[in-house]
């Protein structure tokens, strides 16, 4: 829902960085794979609740996670890059919902609710880009992307926002669980819609 937005306040001085480090001959698939790594020291941070250590390496994840569609828009996208690039935002994400149901017990079942969601939400962007990707359909209105970007009341802005809050406020995780939850619910019913909409029920 606010991808749009952030990306037209974000992408300047991240293609600005870009170009910097593309020009030195850091590669996009190099960049993912050092923050897929940075993103998922996030699991024993949280399982062992440092929170704050998490909560950093969770933002210098998303930082990196910029800069290689940055350095990937200079030096030309590729499949396997925009690929690589999704992989890594599931993994990442999944990892840090892991870390809070390793921290307390308590939260394992709030966890394993939030992880169905995030299936759910994953399945309907995933599954949209397929079909529109088949149909020729671009979209960029959320950036140039390797493949297309759905709308929905979650995406990736507010899916950083949700995380962080778990990091800040580890007490209320079961709460900002079940409320993300929702959101997520209502982002795949969405989808299904717009798909309806869209392609029709044939």
């Amino acid at each position: 829902m606010l991808d749009p937005l952030m990306r037209r306040i974000i992408d300047p001085p991240l293609d600005k960085a870009g170009g910097w480090l593309a020009a030195r001959g850091v590669s996009a698939n190099g960049l993912t794979l050092i923050g897929l790594l940075v993103g998922l020291a996030c699991l024993p941070l949280l399982a062992v609740e440092a929170y704050g250590w998490a909560l950093a390496c969770c933002l210098a994840n998303r930082l990196i996670d910029g800069l290689d569609g940055a350095v990937a828009r200079i030096r030309g996208p590729t499949d396997f890059g925009g690929y690589a690039d999704i992989v890594a935002d599931m993994v990442f994400y999944a990892a840090v919902v892991l870390g809070f149901a390793l921290a307390r017990p308590e939260n394992a079942i709030w966890a394993a609710v939030l992880l169905a969601a995030f299936v759910g939400t994953a399945s309907s962007f995933l599954g949209y880009a397929v079909i529109s990707a088949k149909r020729g359909e671009q979209t960029l209105q959320r950036g140039r992307k390797s493949f297309y970007h759905a709308a929905g009341l979650i995406e990736g802005s507010e899916t950083i926002v949700f995380v962080v809050a778990m990091m800040i406020f580890p007490i209320f995780f079961k709460y900002i669980s079940v409320f993300f939850t929702i959101m997520c619910a209502i982002t795949i019913v969405g989808r299904l819609a717009a798909a309806r909409a869209r392609w029709g029920d044939g």
